[in-house]
């Protein structure tokens, strides 16, 4: 049985719960989940819950992303890249690379961002994609993103190659319009590549072809990424024998949980998370998630 995470290296072309229901099928189980989407076009990390590692999704911390992107220039399209129609089209030949970088460090640091329609973002209980398929556009709020740094990799007009780091919730898609609008030519998406999502690197990822060959030899469960390692950030606590029993009668260790700042434990017991537990700055003390 596989538990834990796997790291998969998305291809293109196919949704994030395509990746779930092959990863279903390869594994023989239905206890699997992904921790967030991208973009059909997009490819690279996308961790996968299997097992165990589905109960400890809402824990993970997710809040550093970095992606590297090719940009259009003079390009607009309804959804913010090249698989959308076409809108707008304009001359960038005569932009050179110091605007280019002048407009991107503009862009670096706290930003607001508003949500392409073209994302899963619901509105009303529906994702705002599916009105964006009906030709609808319904006003969003704007959302505080961080971009950590913006790197220009390579220019050749009217392609930019970039590196972002960044925080979660932020639209690369939304980057790269909002960079083709300060620049005063458009642009969109070419491609879409992510390499870190919170603990997760792309050198720990795998394909799906891949990931057959491992089941298919036995050794799957050799390349996951257990819940102590996804849940590191987490303060832990060592459980006494005596408090594993009464954990397993749903009974925290309190006092333990009261010597400590507020917060959310993982409660081990040897390599093992036995539970996540949280202490509220009210001392209130509850159980999160229980592990088998």
């Amino acid at each position: 049985m596989v538990d834990g995470f796997l790291v998969i290296d998305k291809p293109a072309g196919i949704s994030s719960h395509d990746v779930v229901n092959r990863v279903r099928r390869i594994l023989g189980t239905r206890k699997v989940g992904h921790t967030g989407t991208l973009d059909p076009f997009a490819t690279g990390v996308l961790p996968i819950a299997v097992g165990e590692g589905t109960k400890a999704i809402q824990f993970l911390d997710e809040g550093e992303k970095a992606y590297e992107a090719v940009i259009r220039l003079g390009l607009v399209t309804d959804t913010l890249d090249i698989t959308g129609t076409v809108l707008q089209e304009h001359d960038s030949g005569g932009l050179g690379q110091e605007q280019l970088l002048s407009a991107m460090a503009a862009l670096t640091g706290e930003i607001s961002q508003v949500p392409p329609m073209y994302s899963a973002i619901k509105q009303g209980g529906q994702p705002l994609y599916k009105l964006a398929r009906k030709g609808i556009e319904v006003e969003r709020q704007s959302r505080e993103v961080i971009i950590h740094s913006f790197e220009l990799l390579e220019f050749s007009s009217p392609l930019a190659t970039v590196r972002v780091h960044c925080s979660r919730g932020t639209y690369v898609r939304t980057l790269a319009d909002d960079l083709g609008k300060l620049l005063g030519c458009g642009a969109c998406l070419t491609a879409l590549r992510r390499t870190l999502s919170g603990p997760f690197r792309l050198a720990d990822a795998m394909t799906l072809e891949q990931l057959a060959s491992y089941a298919e030899e036995g050794v799957a469960q050799h390349h996951v990424v257990h819940v102590p390692t996804a849940l590191s950030h987490l303060a832990q606590i060592q459980l006494t024998e005596s408090e594993l029993q009464k954990l397993k009668n749903g009974i925290p260790p309190r006092d333990r949980l009261l010597e400590m700042p507020p917060g959310m434990f993982s409660l081990m017991y040897g390599q093992q998370v036995i539970a996540v537990a949280e202490q509220t700055p009210e001392k209130a003390i509850s159980l999160k998630r229980v592990f088998n």
